[in-house]
Formats: structure tokens, C-alpha cells, sequence
């Protein structure tokens, strides 16, 4: 297995780079088709960031975690891979024993989303600066009106950080399979069945949701 790893915001460990290799070489071994291993380890927040992903076939494993100690993020982060692992083993075994190319797979592979987070500001700052404006506007106006502080102005979204996925061609419960491989809350596909892009998504109530496009409904006319 090829093995790759990222420090960020935090120098390069030796001792960090071989414990997660041992980590990720045991699971390995469970693995049918192991190709490549990325793992990537921030300090954030003074919070420790453990992001873990391998590539198994066309599938995708992932794991992320944090804690105040790096050790114990890969830990977690691994576990929740192996936990994944386990409760789909047999499943994968089986989809890399019948593998087949649909007939869209290569012009649907070069379909790419980007999935972008957001920060907003949060309630108490929209809050003060609702309270502002009303005391700005009960004072009485100067003759000539004064720009606003720098202060009161609504501060704009910002984006976090963003990733571009690969749309691949999938059924709904290879897609939720995939979902829950990678430890996301949702997942777009270009759904097989239906010929459209699609996405699943983990609900609240721990069900499934699916989001899909259908053409409008046409009124019946009359004669």
C-alpha cells in the first residue's frame, strides 16, 4: 500500500508518521484491494486533528476524530474505519468479485461537485448589531450622516474551506454504503437506476433520506 502523510500547522514526527502507518497496514491486511493511504494531522484550536482515508478498489474509507492528544485522534479515527470495515466487509468482497463498468461510468466520472463550508456570524454578534443599529437610529441626525462603524457592519459569510468530489455511478444503497464508508452526513451520486444525480443524506432520526430531481408533473388538459 502506498502511504502518505501531512503535517499541518505543527512540525513533522517520526514517531507519529510510523505509528500511523502501523495502524493503517493492520487494517490493510483486512482488505481485499488496498491501493493508497492518506493521512493527514493538524493542530487546530489547540485540539488535535486525525484525518485518515483509504482507498480500497472504487471504494472509500475515512476516518476523522479529534482530542488533546494526537495518538489518541489516530486511534479514534482508525476505529471508526475499522468499525465501517467490519460491518461492511462482506459487501465489499462481494462488489469486488463482480465489478463491471456501466455504460455511462466514463463520462459520469468526469462529472466533479464542490462542497464548500461556510462560517456565519454567529447569534450574539447579529444580535449586537441589531441593538446598534436600533440605538443609531433613535439618536438624532447630524446634518450631514456619518458612515457607520466598521464595527456595525454585518460581517459577510466566509468560506471555510472547500472539496471537490467525484460523481460516481452508484445504486441508492451502494451510495449509502459509500456514505457511511466515509464518515459523511451525505453523499451525491449519479444514481443508476434513475440516470440522475442524486443525493443521500443520514437524518436526524438515524433513517435515510434521498434528495432527487424528477421532471414537473404535466396538468391534464381538457377536451
Amino acid at each position: 500500500m502506498q502511504f502518505n502523510i501531512t503535517f499541518r500547522q505543527f512540525g513533522a514526527s517520526d514517531s507519529l508518521k510510523e505509528y500511523a502507518r502501523e495502524k493503517v497496514e493492520r487494517v490493510n491486511r483486512l482488505l481485499d484491494r488496498a491501493g493508497e493511504a492518506h493521512v493527514v494531522l493538524s493542530l487546530e484550536r489547540h485540539l488535535h486533528h486525525a484525518d485518515i482515508t483509504i482507498h480500497s478498489g472504487a471504494w472509500v474509507l475515512r476516518g476523522r476524530d479529534k482530542s488533546d492528544d494526537m495518538y489518541a485522534s489516530i486511534d479514534l479515527a482508525m476505529d471508526k474505519i475499522e468499525r465501517q470495515l467490519r460491518r461492511y466487509r462482506d459487501k465489499l468482497k462481494t462488489h469486488h468479485g463482480r465489478e463491471r463498468v456501466h455504460h455511462r461510468q466514463d463520462l459520469v466520472e468526469q462529472l466533479r461537485v464542490r462542497h464548500a463550508v461556510f462560517e456565519l456570524p454567529d447569534v450574539e454578534e447579529l444580535t449586537s448589531l441589531a441593538e446598534a443599529s436600533a440605538a443609531s437610529e433613535a439618536a438624532p441626525k447630524p446634518a450631514v450622516a456619518a458612515a457607520p462603524p466598521a464595527s456595525a457592519q454585518p460581517r459577510a459569510s466566509r468560506e471555510v474551506r472547500a472539496t471537490h468530489l467525484t460523481v460516481k455511478p452508484l445504486s441508492v444503497d451502494d451510495a449509502v454504503m459509500q456514505m457511511n464508508l466515509m464518515d459523511n452526513d451525505f453523499y451525491v451520486f449519479h444514481n443508476v437506476e434513475s440516470e440522475s444525480l442524486c443525493i443521500v443524506y443520514r437524518r436526524k432520526d438515524g433513517q435515510y433520506g434521498l434528495i432527487e430531481p424528477h421532471a414537473p408533473a404535466v396538468a391534464a388538459t381538457g377536451t
